[in-house]
C-alpha cells in the first residue's frame, strides 16, 4: 500500500475504531493507531496464516477492517496500562 492510501485507510480505521470505543485521540493518533493496528494485527494474523496482506497493494477492504480492529485492540491496551477511560 502506498504510503498516502495507508495514512487515508489508517485515519478512516482510526476514525472509526475511536467512535466505537468511545475515545478521544485526535486525527493524527487516528492515523497512527489505524496503520500501527493494522501492521500489528496483520503480523498476528500472519503467524498463524489466516491473513496476509501485501505492502504494495492498493486500498482494500481487509486492510480497513484489519486496522479498525487493530486500533480498538490498542486502544483497549493503552486504557488496561493506563488505568483509565481515554
Amino acid at each position: 500500500m502506498s504510503w498516502l492510501a495507508a495514512i487515508i485507510v489508517g485515519g478512516i480505521a482510526g476514525w472509526l475504531a475511536e467512535q466505537f470505543m468511545k475515545s478521544d485521540m485526535g486525527i493524527f493518533m487516528n492515523i497512527i493507531l489505524g496503520i500501527v493496528g493494522a501492521i500489528v494485527l496483520n503480523f498476528i494474523l500472519g503467524l498463524f496464516g489466516l491473513i496476509d496482506l501485501q505492502a504494495g497493494a492498493s486500498f482494500s477492504l481487509a486492510y480497513l477492517i484489519v486496522g479498525f480492529i487493530g486500533a480498538c485492540l490498542l486502544i483497549a491496551i493503552f486504557r488496561a496500562f493506563r488505568g483509565r477511560r481515554v
